[in-house]
């Protein structure tokens, strides 16, 4: 499991313009983590070695555990908060 965090922006328009060059296509992030979201740079090669059942946060590269993930209430000024070891 991995907790990412995303700014989206909007549905994002592809065109022949983001063609690779070398390879003819178009790689799509799925994990998240890309630092050229939403297209993939590659980045899901840290998630290598992930144990199943696990929560992660990747926090400038570095893969860190997620102990605890808390909710406030609805009231509350963030909807929720996750603890780092």
């Amino acid at each position: 499991m991995r907790e990412v965090t995303l700014d989206a922006t909007g549905p994002v328009r592809l065109d022949e313009d983001d063609l690779d060059e070398e390879y003819g296509d178009v790689a799509v992030c799925r994990c998240g983590l890309s630092g050229d979201f939403p297209f993939c740079d590659g980045s899901h090669r840290r998630t290598e070695g992930e144990e199943e059942g696990v929560r992660y946060k990747y926090v400038d590269g570095e893969r860190r555990v997620v102990e605890e993930i808390r909710l406030s209430e609805p009231d509350g000024d963030r909807e929720h908060e996750g603890e780092e070891e």
